[in-house]
C-alpha cells in the first residue's frame, strides 16, 4: 500500500496576479487542484508549513492526501514553481488520482551497499550515478515512495541499467516499452584516471631555460655602436699624430 501524507489547505475565490501576490505578501502560497473529473478548485497553502513540506522527498514522489477545509482528495504533487532568488514559493499544482487509473510519476532512487560492493572496495574506481529518480507507472495503491537499487555485486566496469532494476509489485518503467535504446544506464563503476598535478615553480623553470635568449634592446646596440665609432676615431687621431 502506497504511503499517504496529509496537508492542509483552504480554498480561494479571488484570481489573478494582483490576488496571487496579495496571498504571498500574507504568507501564504497560491495553488490548484484540478484532474479526476471534477472541476479545477483554488486553494491557497501557508508558506512557511509548505517550505517545510518541500523539504522531504515524499512531497514530490507520495500519495498527499489533502485537507481542504474538511474535505479530503487524495493528490499527486505535479508542480512547483519557486522564487528565482527569495526562500518563497509561487504556485503548487496538484493533480487528483482515482484509485482504479494507472498514473505516471517520477520516483527517487536509493542506493545501497555501494561501498561494500567490489568495485567500491577498490581504490581508484568511481560510481557514477547516471540517473537519480525514474518514471513509473502503477495504480495510486502500489505507488512507492522511492526505488531501491542494490550495488552489492557492482564490479568494475558493470553498468546498471533501467531494465536492471527490482521493481516492486505493480510497478514498470514505461520508457522500457520503447525499446532497447532507451533501456538507460544508471549506474557505472569504472576506474578514474589520475591527474597530474605540476609543481608551478617547475613549470615555470623549464619554461625559462628552454627560452632563447633576449637580442639586446635597441637603445643597447645604439650604445655599442657608437663605442666602436668612438674607438676608430681616437685610433685613426693616434696614426696621424705619428
Amino acid at each position: 500500500m502506497a504511503e499517504q501524507r496529509n496537508i492542509k489547505a483552504e480554498g480561494r475565490t479571488d484570481q489573478g496576479k494582483g490576488a496571487s501576490r496579495r496571498l504571498r505578501r500574507a504568507g501564504k502560497v497560491p495553488g490548484i487542484v484540478y484532474g479526476g473529473g471534477a472541476d479545477p478548485k483554488m486553494i491557497q497553502m501557508d508558506q512557511l508549513q509548505t517550505l517545510r513540506y518541500a523539504e522531504n522527498e515524499w512531497f514530490f514522489s507520495a500519495l498527499l492526501e489533502l485537507d481542504i477545509e474538511g474535505k479530503s482528495e487524495q493528490v499527486l504533487l505535479r508542480d512547483m514553481h519557486r522564487h528565482p532568488f527569495k526562500p518563497q514559493l509561487m504556485h503548487l499544482d496538484f493533480q487528483r488520482v482515482k484509485a482504479n487509473e494507472a498514473i505516471r510519476v517520477r520516483v527517487p532512487l536509493h542506493f545501497l551497499n555501494e561501498k561494500e560492493s567490489p568495485a567500491g572496495r577498490i581504490k581508484g574506481v568511481v560510481i557514477s550515478h547516471n540517473l537519480t529518480e525514474v518514471e513509473i507507472s502503477c495504480l495510486p495503491r502500489d505507488l512507492p515512495a522511492f526505488i531501491e537499487v542494490d550495488l552489492a555485486a557492482l564490479e568494475m566496469d558493470d553498468i546498471v541499467h533501467l531494465s536492471d532494476i527490482k521493481l516492486p509489485k505493480g510497478v514498470e518503467i514505461p520508457e522500457l516499452k520503447l525499446g532497447k535504446e532507451h533501456d538507460d544506464a544508471v549506474v557505472t563503476a569504472h576506474e578514474g584516471r589520475e591527474e597530474i598535478v605540476e609543481d608551478p615553480a617547475a613549470v615555470e623553470g623549464a619554461e625559462a631555460a628552454d627560452a632563447p635568449a633576449a637580442a639586446p634592446a635597441k637603445g643597447d646596440k645604439k650604445d655599442s655602436d657608437k663605442k666602436d665609432s668612438d674607438k676608430k676615431d681616437g685610433d685613426k687621431k693616434d696614426s696621424d699624430k705619428k
